[in-house]
């Protein structure tokens, strides 16, 4: 097979979120968020970390702009974080904390780099929260009052707008199983949220249009590769069942204004279908500019009756090789995902909004005239080096698969790696490193992995080699 060339302007990026990274949770009137709130209840993350410092990208984003620059990147995916433009979530705005955003955007204008900023990467006002969260259809509409006033307040200054981060996850890990804020477990209260993060991203979409503002706009979601653990019929209506708790609920409504029929006659079944109102589902389901995906691995399904939470599917990981997170590394599954919306759904546009992975990575000392990638080490000014050769091999693997579906046909128009930065990576707190870029913790000390000089080289060439084919 031949080495790919991507597209010309075909937008390389990194992509990072503001509980993850900015740290500074006290500074300058940001109030409470549920990941606060959630990560100092002991128990709840691995050694009880917080997000309280993270990365310190608050005060270091300038530092983390120049990576950017040098990795050559043409995008940068950030969140904002809603209790720092809105401490309680709604009333009067936090002045000081939109002044953090529009001095990153003016870092990242200066140093050429398109912003993509998410209005929604999971980190809820705590005082929201106190007054039902997500499972109060009142949620939607504060969110959408949120997203307006920032998306005026930044217009002009963001090329792509994403309303939310992973709906699915926000709505069953956060409050079906418990382990995401707001540690909430209750089936129905799960598909209630879902529904309205789906009015929210509706009314947010409208605000969009209703203000003029200038760019696009998408929501992001994290697609699940669902295959059948077995040939056997239970375990092929099982993948089907979980393709429509995971997929099918969230992409049916956004492209065909409906939920699918027979996860809904399920959850009617059940009696956990959310009450849905009439309007919604036009509004749910108008336009949108384009849809980010996040792809990470697949999930193989297994027939299993006593599982209510995910309706009678166990979930299973598949047989291949595992990143760090025991996530089977499956590559062929981004072109599956990509291809097969394509033809499904038939999204104006697609971005990959993340792929990535962890690896347990080992900060040595560099050796004397030691390289990295062909660059003479004393170039790069570390003392130290990180050989992750691994991520190295499922980024290059992604990549190809990704530049087989635009031969197909479909319309990918960026590529967002997760993440620029190792960091808080939620429930499992610092013990997982995703970055490209290793951080010190203690120091906060950035450090280009093997895999960060992989990736500049990709960006600079617009092509991935043939050897990434298998």
């Amino acid at each position: 097979m031949a080495r790919i060339q991507f597209p010309k302007g075909f937008l390389w990026g990194v992509a990072t979120a503001s509980y993850q990274i900015e740290g500074a949770v006290a500074e300058d009137g940001r109030g409470e968020s549920i990941w606060d709130r959630f990560s100092h209840t002991p128990g709840k993350t691995v050694n009880g970390d917080t997000g309280d410092v993270a990365c310190d990208h608050y005060h270091r984003y300038r530092e983390d702009v120049a990576h950017m620059a040098r990795l050559g990147v043409r995008s940068y995916r950030f969140s904002i974080a809603w209790p720092r433009i809105f401490p309680t979530g709604r009333g009067t705005p936090n002045q000081k904390g939109l002044d953090f955003y529009r001095r990153l955007l003016d870092a990242l204008h200066e140093a050429g780099i398109r912003p993509f900023a998410t209005l929604y990467h999971w980190d809820l006002p705590q005082a929201l929260q106190d007054r039902g969260g997500w499972a109060n259809r009142d949620t939607a509409r504060w969110f959408a009052d949120y997203a307006a006033y920032v998306m005026e307040k930044l217009n002009g200054q963001v090329d792509g707008w994403i309303t939310h981060n992973e709906p699915w996850v926000v709505a069953y890990i956060g409050h079906v199983t418990g382990e995401h804020a707001p540690g909430l477990k209750d089936i129905r209260t799960g598909f209630v949220v879902a529904h309205n993060l789906l009015l929210s991203h509706g009314l947010a979409v409208q605000a969009f249009r209703q203000l003029a503002v200038k760019g696009e706009i998408g929501i992001t979601l994290n697609i699940q590769l669902v295959h059948p653990a077995t040939e056997r019929d239970e375990d092929v209506a099982a993948a089907r069942r979980l393709d429509g708790v995971f997929n099918r609920w969230y992409l049916d409504p956004l492209f065909r204004g409906e939920y699918p029929q027979d996860i809904w006659e399920l959850l009617a079944a059940e009696e956990v279908a959310p009450p849905v109102r009439e309007g919604d589902m036009q509004l749910i389901g108008q336009p949108i500019d384009f849809l980010g995906i996040n792809y990470y691995s697949r999930t193989l399904a297994a027939a299993s009756p006593e599982a209510r939470e995910t309706l009678g599917v166990r979930m299973l990981s598949g047989p291949g090789p595992k990143t760090d997170m025991g996530w089977e590394i499956y590559p062929p599954g981004i072109y599956e995902v990509l291809t097969g919306i394509h033809q499904t759904y038939k999204p104006k546009k697609l971005y990959i909004t993340e792929n990535g992975a962890a690896f347990r990575d080992r900060l040595q000392e560099r050796r004397s005239g030691e390289s990295r990638e062909g660059r003479p080490a004393e170039r790069s000014g570390q003392e130290y080096v990180v050989h992750d050769q691994d991520r190295i091999d499922y980024l290059g693997r992604h990549f190809y698969q990704a530049g087989r579906a635009i031969q197909a046909g479909v319309p990918l128009a960026g590529y967002f790696v997760w993440s620029l930065l190792d960091n808080f990576e939620w429930a499992f707190g610092y013990t997982k490193r995703f970055g490209i870029i290793y951080v010190d913790y203690s120091t906060q000390q950035r450090i280009w992995k093997d895999s960060a000089y992989f990736y500049q080289q990709i960006v600079a060439e617009n092509a991935v080699d043939e050897r990434f084919a298998e």
